[in-house]
């Protein structure tokens, strides 16, 4: 083997070993980070219908309630019937009325089953379905998941459902929510990830390949020193890679341990508490496990929040509008701001680099304007055409010098990067600002015509 032949040997193995490691470590971590998504999308799915189901059971409670209080009449148990069963949420949202011993007393979606007993009712798994749920009422309330016949879909279904008793009247009250939508959402969300991660082994492979041709047909050409100064780019830019992957976890790491790290300490030392004073105060106790509960449901929303930063579900469930409108309601809520939300003319089908471009700039937007407009208002404007998309966003507070932040390189970072990203998609941004009224709007066409004339517009800035 001559001279040029080890350096061309040199040369593409080192690069071919180092490419199949990156694809080997993106695709590991895609893989993981796929994993964590599913987990936390199906533990926020799961708790959202948990909330739902508490909520719609404890209104069915109280629609109930004088009767219940009342004189203990057939009459009184039959209207109370009567109003559960006209009590529905959704296609198939519905309330059923039990006996304690399994017998059914209300079903408006299967009223054969009125009058049966089902106590010996057991699922495919063999599991004893109304004996479980009859367990769970008489212990104070709980929820089972069991599967039951979805009326729209006439098949079995996975369900979860919420139980309570009434023990005046030995019975048991109750709804469920279907989980299909859940594994959907779930499978799709999966479906999406992969997709994700192989593109991005498909651009690997493409990458790769092409270093290696490149890197290979300079091995014929360039001497000792051109591959020396060529391999410490490589490492330079592998330097930047981790640098970036570092910044972004020490970001995530942060938000982790000053909030949700914090909170769960405190409430590990009030459940430590109230476990300390459970023998001598039960009172006391009751009244520290009660400030530990909420705690968690603050951690709980913690999470949800640097979730919903991550990637809001909502985006690519419900669409741009409700995921604005999401924002809008938290980003009001937290900087106790009013948020002013307007959507005009009907959402198309977007691309979901569109949408989530769109949604990051109303983000961008609204941090600043907690950060520095000291504003007491604050407005979202969006419109949808048949040419584009029209996203504003305005508020009323102190203002400041446009040419100023775009020309100071240590200032307006979060401006230049919403224009960053409507030129890459042909769009254009606009800010107006001055005391009293600062306004951030962008445009994204979506026809070619429309693009090609935002791209003139820009290149004339």
């Amino acid at each position: 083997m001559n001279l040029r032949q080890k350096f061309f040997v040199l040369a593409l193995l080192p690069v071919a070993l180092a490419m199949v490691a990156i694809a080997l470590a993106v695709r590991h971590q895609g893989n993981e980070l796929s994993r964590a998504q599913h987990e936390a999308v199906q533990t926020t799915s799961l708790a959202n219908k948990r909330a739902e189901l508490l909520h719609y059971v404890g209104l069915a409670r109280n629609a109930i309630e004088p009767l219940y209080n009342g004189p203990d009449t057939p009459a009184a148990r039959e209207q109370a019937l009567a109003t559960l069963a006209r009590m529905e949420f959704g296609k198939d949202g519905y309330f059923f009325v039990y006996d304690l011993e399994g017998r059914s007393l209300m079903h408006p979606r299967q009223p054969e089953l009125v009058g049966h007993n089902l106590w010996s009712l057991r699922d495919e798994s063999g599991a004893p379905t109304i004996q479980r749920l009859i367990a769970a009422a008489r212990a104070g309330g709980g929820y089972v998941q069991y599967p039951w016949e979805k009326p729209s879909r006439q098949q079995m279904t996975p369900k979860l459902g919420y139980v309570i008793a009434l023990p005046r009247w030995n019975w048991m009250i109750g709804t469920g929510i279907y989980l299909d939508d859940v594994e959907a959402t779930l499978r799709e969300s999966d479906e999406r990830a992969q997709a994700n991660i192989d593109r991005t082994l498909i651009w690997i492979t493409l990458i790769a390949s092409s270093c290696l041709a490149i890197v290979g047909l300079c091995g014929l050409v360039v001497n000792i020193t051109e591959l020396k100064t060529a391999d410490a780019k490589l490492r330079q830019l592998a330097r930047q890679v981790v640098e970036s992957q570092e910044l972004e976890r020490s970001r995530i790491s942060r938000e982790l341990h000053d909030g949700i790290s914090q909170l769960l300490v405190s409430v590990k030392l009030l459940l430590e508490s109230a476990s300390m004073r459970l023998p001598g105060s039960p009172a006391a106790a009751s009244t520290t496990l009660g400030v530990a509960i909420e705690r968690l449901n603050g951690t709980l929303g913690e999470v949800r929040r640097i979730s919903q930063a991550l990637r809001p579900a909502m985006l690519d469930d419900l669409g741009l509008a409700a995921a604005i409108d999401q924002l809008a309601r938290e980003f009001g809520s937290h900087a106790g701001l009013p948020v002013e939300m307007n959507v005009e003319g009907d959402a198309p089908v977007l691309d979901d680099n569109i949408k989530t471009m769109l949604y990051r700039i109303a983000q961008e937007a609204l941090t600043n304007i907690e950060r520095h407009a000291q504003a007491s208002r604050v407005s979202i404007l969006l419109i949808f055409k048949s040419d584009g998309i029209h996203l504003s966003i305005a508020d009323d507070g102190r203002g400041f010098d446009v040419s100023d932040v775009h020309h100071d390189p240590r200032h307006g970072i979060g401006l230049r990067n919403m224009r960053e990203r409507l030129d890459a998609v042909g769009g254009v941004l606009g800010i107006q600002s001055w005391p009293g009224l600062t306004t951030v709007s962008a445009w994204v066409p979506l026809t070619p015509a429309a693009a090609k004339a935002a791209l003139r517009a820009t290149t004339r800035k």
